[in-house]
């Protein structure tokens, strides 16, 4: 990517955002508010947040699988955006909003199987960023669902919060 190095605290932030999510969701604490992003990163390790790049991996809970055992499709996508939004915040320090998510599922992971989640920053283009994440079994290497987006900040540079 050739720009410098960012902050350590972002890299910092980006791993215990991860973190704390799969916590949220081991234990339900937490006042709700990140419940979604919790549940599909249920008991996720992580082992790399930094410039632009999130590695993290998880056993397929049995609640996040369908009829057949298979990790659910939902799940899957839930799980990227999330590895995609570290892999970003590793480098900007904030989390962005998807306009443009494309998801490709290749090889179904079952109950139990150990998945690894590697997102990286791609592109930058003004506010806009292009990350993708590749999802793979652990043990075989299996392909088994790449995600691409475009995400953007909601708020303009510079904005401090609410006011009120």
């Amino acid at each position: 990517m050739g720009d410098p190095a960012p902050p350590a605290w972002m890299a910092a932030a980006a791993r215990k955002w991860l973190e704390d999510a799969g916590a949220i969701a081991e234990d339900g604490a937490g006042d709700g508010r990140r419940a979604f992003n919790a549940l599909p990163l249920f008991g996720v390790r992580v082992s790399l947040a930094e410039r632009g790049r999130a590695v993290c991996s998880l056993r397929v809970p049995a609640r996040l699988t369908d009829a057949d055992g298979n990790w659910h499709a939902g799940a899957i996508a839930a799980a990227v955006d999330d590895v995609c939004a570290a892999a970003i915040m590793s480098v900007e320090g904030i989390i962005k909003v998807s306009v443009h998510y494309d998801i490709s599922y290749f090889a179904p992971a079952k109950h139990h199987e150990e998945v690894e989640m590697d997102g990286r920053v791609v592109d930058r283009k003004g506010r806009m960023t292009a990350v993708t994440t590749e999802v793979r079994k652990k043990e075989s290497g299996a392909l088994v669902a790449i995600g691409r987006q475009w995400m953007t900040t909601s708020r303009p540079k510079g904005y401090q919060g609410s006011k009120l």
